[in-house]
């Protein structure tokens, strides 16, 4: 669990990064006013998604796949 937790603090500390260094003088973003208007940014959002939940189940399997193994370690030590 600790490696989610560690997981999950570099995604927030990465996204408010993303967003600080996106900020521009005027408060206007061109690129994503542009994808919002022709309804795009829904799918970059999704592909987003889908990457990060990717990497979070994948994180979980190999931790439950390392706890198992320090459990079998443990028991062949005894």
């Amino acid at each position: 669990m600790r490696i989610i937790r560690n997981f999950a603090t570099f995604i927030a500390v990465l996204c408010s990064t993303v967003l600080y260094a996106q900020s521009s003088a005027d408060g206007s973003i061109e690129m994503a006013d542009r994808l919002k208007a022709d309804g795009k940014i829904y799918v970059v959002v999704g592909v987003v998604s889908i990457i990060l939940i990717g990497l979070l189940l994948y994180l979980v399997m190999i931790d439950r796949k390392v706890a198992k193994m320090e459990k079998e370690i443990e028991a062949d030590k005894k």
